[in-house]
């Protein structure tokens, strides 16, 4: 075998596409989760609220999961748009149903309980690992 440093980058522009789609993607992702969520995310993680930071960082795992599958499957960058911003919903609907069953969602996070916010980063994930199984098409 030959090695080419020109063999081995020319998929470099579409790498670059897709990564630069993703980190727009997950800014968006973060930037709606955070206006809709009543706490302020990044606040409390400041103030080292353990259930902030669980709660966060389950529900953007949970985005990013669905988000890496779209990248794989798609046929192209405005199909990787188009299911990474349906991630993106689906993601953000998740957030809406975990609160249903547990009372003052957000205020026990604020408060800082480690299973509210255990409990939104997990259902967070698991609507992601769903979710991104179902993109495999």
């Amino acid at each position: 075998m030959d090695f080419s440093i020109a063999t081995s980058v020319e998929g470099l522009p579409e790498f670059l596409a897709y990564l630069v789609a993703s980190l727009v993607l997950v800014l968006i992702y973060v930037v709606v989760y955070s206006a809709v969520t009543p706490h302020n995310e990044f606040g409390l993680i400041r103030q080292n609220n353990s259930a902030a930071m669980i709660a966060f960082s389950g529900s953007l795992l949970g985005f990013a999961l669905p988000l890496s599958s779209a990248v794989t499957n798609s046929t192209s960058i405005g199909d990787c748009v188009v299911w990474g911003l349906v991630a993106l919903v689906l993601q953000i609907l998740a957030y809406f149903v975990l609160r249903l069953p547990i009372d003052n969602l957000s205020g026990r996070i604020v408060e800082g309980q480690i299973a509210a916010g255990g409990w939104l980063g997990a259902g967070s994930l698991a609507a992601g690992l769903v979710n991104a199984a179902c993109m495999t098409y």
